[in-house]
């Protein structure tokens, strides 16, 4: 049974940073792709970043990029999402998600496996 636990969520003032980390248990963790996703109040879940197995590839939503930075310690089956710069737009609950294959996707359909949420809220 594959399960996902992030962590590191919070209240933090507009230009601060928090550091989301999501601890993997139930599969091979460094065979598969990683993403976080996140869902504002009333909207819709979108992709924030993916990773591929080895941590050789990322990819960021437009949003993001340039603020976050996604990353993964296989040793530890742990993946993080690093965010600086935050502004309150990135108000959100985020989620880790486990993939089905070894790439980084974009699409939430290809990931099985999420994680229950962790709350960012960013005031100005």
């Amino acid at each position: 049974q594959v399960q996902l636990v992030e962590s590191g969520g919070g209240l933090v003032q507009a230009g601060g940073s928090l550091r989301l980390s999501c601890a993997a248990s139930g599969r091979t963790f460094s065979r598969y792709g990683m993403g976080w996703f996140r869902q504002a109040p009333g909207k819709e879940r979108v992709f924030v970043a993916t990773i591929t197995w080895s941590g050789s590839s990322t990819d960021y939503a437009d949003s993001v990029k340039g603020r976050f930075t996604i990353s993964r310690d296989n040793a530890k089956n742990t993946v993080i999402l690093q965010m600086n710069n935050l502004k309150p737009e990135d108000t959100a609950l985020y989620y880790c998600a486990g993939a089905i294959g070894s790439s980084g996707y974009r699409n939430s359909g290809m990931y099985p496996y999420w994680g229950q949420g962790t709350q960012v809220t960013v005031s100005s």
